[in-house]
C-alpha cells in the first residue's frame, strides 16, 4: 500500500512491508500505552509493530556512539526510518515539536526552546504565488480543489497569530519549520562534529498535504514545490556551515507518490477515471457482527484491502468463507476494481502476476484479511472530494531517489530500483554491514558509476 508508514518503514530498512511488519498507517505507529509528552488529547506512537532492524542500528553496532535526529511533521515519518530504537525522535502534534513516551519522559531544553519561540505572527497572513503568474501552466480554476472552496490564489490564512500556529500543518510553511527545527537538533546534538558517523532523518510531509488538498496536478503543488527547493537549499546550505559537504551524504527520495484527482482526469485529460469506496458496506458488516457477537472484529477497509482479526471471527463461529464471497462480489461490481484476490487466490497466484506480487510484498503473515484488490488506472478507493494515494497505480509507485555527497559517482539514470535499495546501498557507503536478510540490494552505478542516461 503506497500509504506513508509503509514507504517510511522501507527507506532505511532495506525490507518491504511484509517483513517490516508495517502495513499500512492505521497498523503503524499509534499506541495509546506510550502518550504524547506535554501535548493531551492526542493519541501516542511508537514503533511497537515494526520488526527489525534499520541502517542507524547497523551504523551503531559499529561505532556506539553514533547519533540519531529524525524528525518529521507525521509521527510515522519520525518513527519509522530508525526503526525501535529509543532515541532523538520527534514530530508536531498540537502546534508543537514533540515526542511520546516510548522515547523519553521530558522534552530536552533546547526542543522547548525551539516550541517556545514558535508564534504565529511569524508566519504569513496569506500564500501567494512565489513567481510572477506566467510562470505557471496549471489552472487556477479547478473547482474540485480544497473540498470545493478556496481554490483560486490567494489562500488566506487565519488573521489571530495563535490560529495561524495551530493552522501551520495544514501550510506550505510547516517544512521550513521542519527544517528549521533539524538544523536546530543538529546543532544541538552536534551530528557529524564529535568523531562518529551520526545520522539525520528529515521528513517532510507538505506535498502530501497539498497533494490531498489540490492535488497533484494544481498551481498550489507547483508553487509549493518552488518554495520547498528553496527551503531545502537553504538548509543544506546552513548543514554544511555545521558539517562540511565533503562528510555529509545526501539521499533524497519519498515515501509514496500520488494520483491525480479524477475529477481533473475526466476534465482535463479525457480519460476514464472515479472514485469508489467499500467504506459503507464495511461498516453495514460491522455493525451487523456487533449486534450479533457483540465484536466487530476490527474489520477495516482500507485502499483496497479488507482486514480482520479472522482467528478470532472463526472462534466465534463467523463464517468467514461466506463473508469473503459477500465482499467479492461487492468489490467486483465497483466500476474501478481490475482484481480481487482471496487469501488462498493470492497464494496461488503465479509469480508472473506482478499485482499479486506486491500484494505478497506487502503483507505480514499475521495479518488476518478477507480480501485484497487492484485498482484500474485512475481509480482512487475515496468518497471525498480530495487528492487520494494507497494503490498500485503508477503515479504512487513511482518515486525519485537521489544520492549526493562522498563516494556518489555523478549520472542520472532511468533504471527501475526501489526503495529498500537505499539502506543497502548506504551501508556500502559508509561500510556497515546490514544485521539481517534485506529485500534490497545496493545500487553499484552510485558507488561504481556507469554509463548515465542521456
Amino acid at each position: 500500500m503506497t500509504e506513508t508508514a509503509p514507504g517510511h518503514s522501507a527507506m532505511l530498512s532495506g525490507r518491504e512491508p511484509v517483513h517490516t511488519g508495517i502495513f499500512s498507517n492505521d497498523r503503524g505507529v499509534p499506541d495509546p500505552t506510550f502518550p504524547l509528552i506535554d501535548t493531551p488529547g492526542v493519541v501516542g506512537a511508537s514503533p511497537r509493530r515494526f520488526v527489525g532492524t534499520t541502517l542507524f542500528d547497523w551504523m551503531r553496532s559499529v561505532n556506539s556512539s553514533t547519533r540519531v535526529l529524525s524528525v518529521s511533521r507525521k509521527d510515522r515519518g519520525a518513527i519509522l526510518p530508525v526503526g525501535r530504537a529509543r532515541a532523538d525522535v520527534y514530530w508536531f502534534a498540537g502546534g508543537h515539536f514533540t515526542t511520546s513516551q516510548y522515547y523519553a519522559t521530558s522534552l530536552p531544553e533546547w526542543v522547548r526552546n525551539f516550541d517556545e519561540n514558535l508564534h504565529g505572527d511569524a508566519l504569513p497572513r496569506r500564500w501567494t504565488l512565489l513567481l510572477p503568474d506566467t510562470a505557471y501552466a496549471e489552472r487556477d480554476s479547478m473547482p474540485w480543489e480544497h473540498d470545493g472552496g478556496d481554490f483560486i490564489f490567494p489562500h488566506a490564512f487565519p488573521d489571530d497569530p495563535a490560529e495561524r500556529l495551530r493552522k501551520l500543518e495544514e501550510s506550505p510553511w510547516m517544512d521550513s519549520v521542519t527544517l528549521a527545527f533539524a538544523l536546530r537538533g543538529a546543532q544541538e546534538l552536534a551530528l557529524g562534529s564529535r568523531g562518529a558517523t551520526d545520522l539525520l532523518s528529515v521528513s517532510l510531509s507538505t506535498t502530501d498535504k497539498v497533494g490531498h488538498t489540490y492535488g497533484p496536478d494544481s498551481r498550489e503543488m507547483h508553487d509549493h514545490l518552488l518554495r520547498l527547493d528553496g527551503w531545502i537549499g537553504a538548509f543544506l546550505d546552513s548543514l554544511g556551515r555545521i558539517v562540511p559537504r565533503q562528510r555529509t551524504l545526501v539521499v533524497l527520495t519519498s515515501d509514496h507518490g500520488m494520483t491525480s484527482f479524477p475529477e481533473y482526469t475526466v476534465t482535463v485529460r479525457h480519460q476514464t477515471a472515479g472514485r469508489m469506496s467499500l467504506a459503507g458496506r464495511t461498516q453495514h458488516a460491522a455493525t451487523d457482527l456487533g449486534k450479533r457477537y457483540g465484536t466487530t472484529f476490527d474489520l477495516s477497509f482500507d485502499n483496497g484491502i479488507l482486514t480482520a482479526d479472522v482467528p478470532s471471527m472463526r472462534a466465534h463461529g463467523v463464517n468467514v468463507d461466506s463473508l469473503t464471497r459477500v465482499f467479492v462480489a461487492a468489490a467486483k461490481s465497483l466500476p474501478g476494481v481490475a482484481k480481487v484476490y482471496t487469501p488462498s487466490q493470492l497464494a496461488a497466484a503465479p509469480a508472473s502476476d506482478a499485482d499479486a506480487s506486491r500484494w505478497k510484498r506487502n503483507l505480514p503473515p499475521e495479518i488476518g484479511w478477507l480480501i485484497a484488490t487492484v485498482a484500474k488506472p485512475n481509480f482512487v478507493f475515496s468518497d471525498k472530494l480530495t487528492g487520494e494515494h494507497g494503490t498500485m497505480q503508477p503515479e504512487t509507485v513511482a518515486i525519485p531517489i537521489a544520492f549526493m555527497g562522498p563516494g556518489v559517482h555523478t549520472g542520472t539514470y532511468a533504471r527501475v530500483v526501489r526503495s529498500v535499495d537505499i539502506a543497502p546501498t548506504l551501508a556500502v557507503l559508509l561500510g556497515v554491514t546490514p544485521m539481517e536478510a534485506l529485500d534490497g540490494k545496493a545500487i553499484p552505478e552510485v558507488f561504481q558509476g556507469g554509463v548515465p542516461n542521456p
